[in-house]
């Protein structure tokens, strides 16, 4: 498994508080180039509902699961049926974020708008997930039961139950 790297080490609320940070001043932030969605909208994102579910997978290792308001099903190929982790959601300027806790170890699901190919089909999916549990990080790819990925065989998409 390849680990990435953070330049930066947060210590006390760790890697929650780096990125609600993040995302306080993308939301207060006067609009430069480099920043986010719309340089005019300053409300929090809203391309995914409270009560809608995002579903999220990715490869290498095989993960993916999905999170409705405050809980979040995160599944592997050894643990099927999914994990039950309780979060807590957060609507920034450029995307949504939930935390938790697996086995201890700090839980972040960062979701933003873009393109994102899962690398083994030819589907489009409308969201991408950056997936950090303790020091590991994972990329991955998301869609709603309302914004469903395009092409190949979208129907029933999911991940690895």
């Amino acid at each position: 498994m390849k680990k990435a790297h953070a330049a930066i080490r947060p210590v006390g609320f760790g890697y929650v508080a780096v990125l609600g940070a993040v995302f306080a001043v993308a939301a207060c932030h006067g609009g430069g180039k480099d920043m986010p969605g719309d340089a005019g909208d300053h409300m929090p994102f809203h391309e995914i509902g409270v009560g809608e579910t995002a579903h999220f997978l990715g490869t290498e290792p095989f993960w993916g699961g999905d999170v409705t308001g405050t809980r979040m099903t995160y599944s592997t190929p050894d643990s099927q049926k999914g994990e039950i982790i309780p979060v807590t959601r957060f609507a920034g300027r450029g995307g949504l974020s939930f935390t938790g806790k697996r086995g201890g170890a700090e839980l972040t699901l960062a979701v933003a708008p873009g393109q994102c190919s899962d690398g083994m089909s030819d589907r489009a999916y409308p969201f991408t997930v950056m997936l950090k549990i303790g020091d590991e990080t994972r990329q991955g790819c998301a869609w709603t039961d309302r914004q469903q990925p395009s092409g190949g065989e979208t129907s029933g998409a999911s991940g690895p139950r």
